[in-house]
């Protein structure tokens, strides 16, 4: 059974910075894709980042110039660097796993001064 475990988020002002974890266990992080995503309150979910199994990385609106995605084999582990934050950045955020759709439960981030 793979699990997903997500960490590194809190308050932050606008225009910091964070690192977001995704700690995956069941399986090797190098062998299945990794997707991040986020849901603000009333808003739909919507995709932010994906991996793919040969580390080939994709950035999506409304995050790709202000994101950068990476993967730690070692440690089982992608994280989610985000810069430049902005209120409209608060959300919860997840990853997800495509190949048997599996998700964290999530890491909140709230942008405020």
């Amino acid at each position: 059974q793979v699990q997903l475990v997500e960490s590194g988020g809190g308050l932050v002002p606008p225009g910091g910075s964070l690192s977001l974890s995704c700690v995956v266990s069941g399986g090797a992080v190098y062998d299945r894709p990794i997707y991040w995503y986020r849901q603000a309150p009333g808003k739909e979910r919507e995709l932010l980042a994906t991996m793919a199994v040969g580390g080939t990385v994709y950035y999506y609106d409304p995050v790709k110039d202000r994101c950068s995605l990476h993967r730690d084999n070692f440690k089982n582990t992608v994280y989610l660097d985000m810069e430049r934050l902005m209120p409209e950045d608060t959300a919860v955020y997840y990853c997800h796993s495509p190949w048997g759709d599996y998700w964290g439960q999530g890491t909140q981030v709230t942008v405020s001064s």
